[in-house]
């Protein structure tokens, strides 16, 4: 009778583990596949005098927008897409470069920032379905659109304005004392919305996605790592879609981005408990809208 106990004991916890690993295998998985690809399809295009000459002034700034995005982003939970495009559109960068650089790069920065959540223990798995085949589909809809369908000069103005209004929200999150606990309903259209504007816009999965479940009363430490983890397979489908309908271009913003990204999601994933929220928060805000002032008075 103790045997067949222990022998199922046994069984569940390494049914247990192995879903357990699931959650680190998949995102390895399909990035190690991801570098092949790009290697396979792309080698031509790299020489190595050019590699070289890529890691100059211009690559360092990219590296630095990585960093500083995925800081804001693995502790509040959102503000990625937004920080970086912000920065991007400041510094000259045509909108759908911009927003394929920052998907491309979300590829690997949320993988590594999933996988870093799961390892502190920040990720409500429920919540995380709930998000994931939502987000998918409006991501690949809102990046169809903007690489073969909308113009990205005409839509440039429209983005810079839309970064500001994603600031307010965060701003507006922020500074809001009690927080009644609620129970979210439509999570899907959340998630779709979410996604779809995100990849439209370059960011607005978290601030659209995680200020809202926040706003509803939702745990901090579970609905950012949550999201976060989501954001993986909805950065994964838009990155996909970019490259398969308008190819990529800026290899030396996605580089830059990816390897900022990825250094900086471990210690971004570790301070989201350590952090005071509301000063960040307002801070991030108010950097996105001079930014995207910048932006708009270049324009204008």
């Amino acid at each position: 009778m103790e045997k067949g106990l222990k022998v199922n004991s046994v069984d569940v916890k390494s049914n247990v583990s192995f879903k357990e690993r699931l959650w680190v295998v998949i995102p390895v998985v399909l990035l190690a596949g991801l570098i092949a690809t790009l290697i396979y399809n792309h080698h031509a295009d790299f020489s190595w005098d050019g590699f070289i000459a890529g890691f100059n002034s211009e690559f360092l700034i990219f590296f630095f927008i990585g960093v500083f995005a995925q800081l804001v982003d693995g502790t509040l939970g959102m503000g990625y897409g937004a920080t970086s495009t912000s920065f991007l559109l400041a510094y000259g960068v045509p909108p759908v470069i911009s927003s394929t650089g920052v998907h491309v790069a979300e590829m690997f920065t949320t993988g590594a920032s999933a996988i870093s959540h799961h390892k502190f223990g920040n990720i409500n798995k429920k919540l995380v379905r709930n998000l994931l085949i939502p987000g998918v589909l409006g991501s690949i809809t809102g990046a169809y659109l903007l690489s073969d369908v909308i113009d990205g000069d005409f839509i440039k103005p429209f983005i810079a304005v839309y970064m500001i209004v994603l600031a307010l929200i965060i701003i507006k999150k922020a500074l809001r004392k009690n927080v009644i606990k609620k129970k979210t309903k439509k999570l899907g259209i959340l998630a779709a919305f979410g996604g779809f504007m995100d990849a439209v816009g370059g960011g607005g999965w978290g601030p659209i996605v995680t200020s809202t479940l926040l706003g509803r009363g939702r745990n901090p430490r579970y609905t950012i790592g949550s999201v976060n983890a989501a954001e993986f397979a909805v950065s994964f489908a838009s990155g996909i879609t970019f490259m398969l309908f308008g190819g990529i271009e800026g290899w030396q913003i996605i580089i830059g981005l990816i390897l900022g990204g990825v250094m900086a999601a471990p210690l971004a994933a570790f301070l989201v408990n350590k952090i005071k929220r509301k000063p960040m928060m307002i801070a991030v805000g108010i950097l996105i809208i001079l930014l995207s002032l910048k932006t708009l008075s270049k324009l204008l």
